[in-house]
C-alpha cells in the first residue's frame, strides 16, 4: 500500500489541545497582546485554567468531535536561566533570576504552550507531495519566553505520532518569526478532499518587523509572522506552489491588537469569516482567495465578512469572536464555539443571532468559560491545533492522548491535587514552585502515558 492510498479512507478533523501547566501566571511578556498587556501583575488561578481547559476539551468530545491530548512543558525552564549565567542549586537559580532579572525568570515560568495553535503547522496527507502528515513546530522567535518552547514541543510530537511512514517531522524553521497554525487556514470541502492552505504574515520579505520599519508597518506592535517563514514551512510541508496562498496581515490590525491572524479570521471547509480590517488590501485579497479555491477545490468559496460598521475591530478583539472552534458534530451539525464574552457584548450577541439557523452557517451557537486564558489574551482557537487525520493515521498515533471521559477524569485529578489555586507574580521566587511544577507535570505524562519524555529532557 502506498501512501497515496491512505487517503482512500475518511478523514476527520482532530483538536489537539495541550494541559495547562501549573505556572500560568499573568506576566505580561506579550506586546501586542492587549489582553496580556492590561492583566499583567494580577493573580492567576492555574487550578481553574487547567480545569477550564478540560472541560473545553470534555464539551467538544460530547458533541463528537475527537481530540488528542498534549501535556504542558516542563516549567521553570531552569536549564535556560543556567545558560543564561544564573549558578547554583535550584533554588538559588531562582532566587538570583528573581532579584537580578524578574522578567527572565518570568520567563522561565511561562505556561504559553498551553496555546496550542502556536505550536506548530500541520499539513495534512491529503495536501502534501508524499502522502505524508507533516508537522513543522513553530520557532516562535518574536518572544523569547516562547521561544522556549520548540524544543519539546518537537519531541512531545514525535512521540505522539511515531510512525514515520505516515507522519513527517521537521526541525523548526531556522528564519525568525513563525508563530504556527495562528496565522494558518485550511479551505476545502470535505476534511478528506485537498485543500487550499492559507498562510497570513505581518512581515514581508525585506522588513526588519519592529513598528514604523516602513511606511505600511504597523506602527505600534512588532509583526510576528514573517512571510519568509511561512513560504518555507510550505515548502517544507510538501505543498504545490498551487495550494498555498501568502497574504499580509493588515497593519492596522496588528496596532489594533491583532497579533495573531486566528484573533481576526477563521475558516471552517468551505467557510472563510473574517473581519473587514483582518488583511491588507482585503477586496483584492479575497479575490485571490475565491480564484484559487475554485482552481484547486471546486466549488464556491463560502466568505462571512464582518463589516467594521457591525463590530468594530475593538470589540473583535476585546471579546475574540474570530477566536472560535467551528465544528462538525457526530449529529452532522456546524456550532461555533466562543468564549463567554462573546455573549455579553450586544455588538456579538447580534451577529451570532443572525448566524444561527436559516440563511445562517450555525446550526448552533455554544459558550465556554475560558477566563483565565482570555485574561492572558487566549481563547479558544488559541488553545487547540487542528489535525486532519485518515482511519490509518489515527490508528497509528499514541493511544495515551486520546481524551475521552476516563483520561479527563485522570487529569482533572491531577490538576486538583497538584496545581495550586493562586499565583502572584511574586510567588515565582519561591522555591518550593520549583518541586510542586515538576511533580505536577510528571503525574500529567504519566495519565498521558508519556512517561518516556522524562528521560533526558532539560
Amino acid at each position: 500500500m502506498t501512501a497515496r492510498e491512505w487517503n482512500l479512507d475518511t478523514a476527520r478533523e482532530w483538536n489537539l489541545d495541550a494541559v495547562v501547566g501549573p505556572t500560568h501566571n499573568y506576566a505580561g511578556l506579550s506586546p501586542g497582546n492587549l489582553a496580556s498587556h492590561r492583566s499583567a501583575g494580577r493573580r492567576s488561578n492555574p487550578r481553574a485554567a487547567a480545569l477550564q481547559g478540560l472541560e473545553k476539551m470534555a464539551r467538544l468530545h460530547a458533541l463528537g468531535v475527537p481530540q488528542l491530548t498534549l501535556p504542558p512543558q516542563p516549567r521553570p525552564d531552569l536549564a535556560w536561566l543556567r545558560r543564561l549565567g544564573f549558578t547554583g542549586d535550584d533554588a538559588q537559580v531562582v532566587a538570583r533570576a528573581h532579584r537580578e532579572s524578574p522578567s527572565l525568570l518570568a520567563a522561565a515560568y511561562s505556561a504559553s504552550s498551553m496555546w496550542t495553535a502556536n505550536a506548530a503547522t500541520v499539513v495534512p496527507s491529503s495536501d502534501s507531495a508524499d502522502g505524508r502528515l507533516h508537522l513543522v513546530p513553530a520557532n516562535l522567535t518574536s518572544e523569547r519566553h516562547r521561544a522556549l518552547e520548540a524544543p519539546w514541543t518537537a519531541r512531545v510530537l514525535r512521540a505522539v505520532f511515531p510512525d514515520p511512514e505516515r507522519f513527517a517531522h521537521h526541525a523548526p524553521v531556522p528564519l525568525a518569526g513563525d508563530e504556527g497554525a495562528a496565522n494558518h487556514m485550511r479551505l476545502c470541502h470535505r476534511h478528506a478532499d485537498p485543500g487550499l492552505a492559507v498562510f497570513v504574515y505581518g512581515r514581508p520579505e525585506g522588513a526588519a518587523g519592529q513598528p514604523g520599519d516602513t511606511a505600511t508597518s504597523p506602527v505600534r506592535y512588532p509583526a510576528r509572522q514573517t512571510e519568509a517563514a511561512s513560504r518555507a514551512v510550505a515548502r517544507l510541508a510538501g505543498l504545490d506552489a498551487s495550494r498555498a496562498l501568502f497574504l499580509r496581515q493588515a497593519p492596522q490590525a496588528i496596532d489594533a491588537g491583532v497579533f495573531h491572524n486566528d484573533v481576526i479570521a477563521t475558516s471552517d471547509r468551505d467557510l472563510l469569516v473574517l473581519h473587514e480590517d483582518a488583511l491588507a488590501d482585503q477586496g483584492r485579497a479575497l479575490d485571490r482567495i475565491r480564484r484559487a479555491f475554485e482552481h484547486r477545490c471546486g466549488g464556491e468559496l463560502r466568505i462571512l465578512e464582518v463589516p467594521r460598521e457591525a463590530l468594530p475591530i475593538d470589540r473583535a478583539v476585546a471579546t475574540y469572536l474570530f477566536n472560535c472552534q467551528i465544528v462538525e458534530t457526530a449529529k452532522g451539525e456546524t456550532v461555533w464555539i466562543g468564549p463567554a464574552e462573546c455573549r455579553k457584548d450586544d455588538a456579538t450577541a447580534s451577529l451570532l443571532e443572525q448566524w444561527t439557523g436559516g440563511a445562517g452557517p450555525f446550526d448552533a451557537v455554544q459558550f465556554v468559560d475560558l477566563h483565565e486564558s482570555m485574561r492572558n489574551g487566549g481563547g479558544p482557537a488559541c488553545l487547540r491545533l487542528r489535525v486532519v487525520l485518515t482511519e490509518a493515521e489515527r490508528a497509528a498515533i499514541r493511544s495515551g492522548v486520546r481524551f475521552d471521559d476516563d483520561l479527563h477524569g485522570r487529569l482533572a485529578r491531577v490538576v486538583e491535587q497538584h496545581y495550586r489555586d493562586r499565583l502572584d507574580p511574586a510567588d515565582l521566587a519561591d522555591p518550593a514552585l520549583v518541586g510542586e511544577s515538576r511533580r505536577a507535570f510528571e503525574a500529567v505524562l504519566e495519565a498521558l502515558a508519556l512517561e518516556e519524555l522524562l528521560v533526558g529532557r532539560a
